[in-house]
């Protein structure tokens, strides 16, 4: 029980003021908020531009207003952006090499500088309750082939990010395991166990989810399908609210890390960011676990550290 925590705070995503005040919407907001999370014990943060529909370059030029006064403030910050929307993987995160290679972002590549990646590995369909309570048939299902996920690992890998992999159903765990036993798994992974929570994806209505249900049985059965593998593995619950399931403890005593944010959040109860890592933090002592510095988690993760290079955006060690 004496393995250091990950709490990672995803602090917007597609969450509305209206659906929870506390929600931090532009790079200043968004600036503050992630360091109001990391002095309340954050180890990484995970942050949104009001769009996922930006083209590249003007994507990388919010995330680097949103980042840089956090990385003044603390150096050794872990942020990273999500995936943005693309016929294909490389379209999606065309905004990474922009951020690997932004002058402020890449001066701070030895401190924090942009260290962490995304990959989605797979399909799912993701939509909310109708009217009928049926699963409303106006959102298109979330397509990830098979050649995407081959693409994104190898950009995380030529790009020397550590990819963060979300995984909303069974088969996404499966072939990232395929990966890593192959030896093609990027530096620095990190498995995001999804649980669906009841109030769906984007809390539009009850009753229809995806995935497991956030209960020990659910992660007992990934846990099976991890089987042997060190890879450092952490729970969260979209549409649900994590630390009020049995699946927030279960994790933390089973040697998991926890993803929490109003990114994910949803239920009756509407905490800010700061108030759910400050609860993330209190149950991880209670379960007798510390809670990780950035620079711990980069350890923790075994997160690549370099300098970009000029040519193809690849990096290279630096002391």
């Amino acid at each position: 029980m004496a393995d250091a925590v990950i709490i990672e705070v995803a602090i917007n995503g597609m969450t509305t003021p209206e659906r929870n005040p506390h929600v931090p919407v532009g790079p200043d907001q968004i600036a503050t908020c992630a360091r109001q999370c990391i002095d309340a014990g954050a180890s990484v943060v995970h942050t949104h531009n009001w769009s996922i529909e930006l083209p590249p370059g003007e994507a990388t030029d919010l995330y680097a207003a949103s980042w840089l006064p956090v990385l003044a403030a603390r150096p050794d910050a872990l942020l990273y952006p999500t995936q943005c929307v693309g016929p294909t993987m490389l379209d999606k995160l065309a905004h990474l090499e922009p951020l690997v290679a932004h002058p402020a972002l890449a001066a701070r590549v030895g401190d924090g500088g942009l260290r962490i990646g995304v990959v989605d590995p797979g399909c799912v369909n993701v939509t909310w309750a109708d009217d009928d309570g049926l699963p409303a048939a106006d959102m298109p299902p979330y397509v990830n082939s098979v050649a995407d996920v081959h693409a994104g690992f190898d950009l995380c890998r030529r790009l020397r990010l550590g990819p963060s992999i979300a995984i909303y159903e069974p088969t996404w765990l499966h072939h990232t395991l395929a990966f890593h036993r192959a030896g093609r798994l990027p530096s620095g992974a990190m498995i995001k166990l999804y649980f669906g929570g009841p109030n769906g994806y984007f809390a539009r209505g009850r009753g229809v989810s995806f995935g497991l249900p956030p209960t020990t049985t659910a992660l007992a059965a990934y846990r099976e399908i991890l089987g042997g593998c060190t890879l450092p593995w952490s729970v969260s619950v979209p549409g649900g609210d994590l630390l009020r399931t049995p699946l927030a403890r279960a994790a933390l005593e089973a040697g998991g890390h926890l993803k929490i944010g109003l990114e994910d959040h949803a239920g009756a109860r509407r905490p800010s960011n700061e108030e759910l890592v400050e609860e993330a933090v209190a149950l991880a002592r209670d379960v007798g676990r510390p809670v990780a510095s950035c620079a711990e988690a980069a350890r923790i993760l075994a997160l690549p550290r370099g300098a970009p290079t000029s040519g193809k955006g690849s990096r290279v060690d630096v002391p």
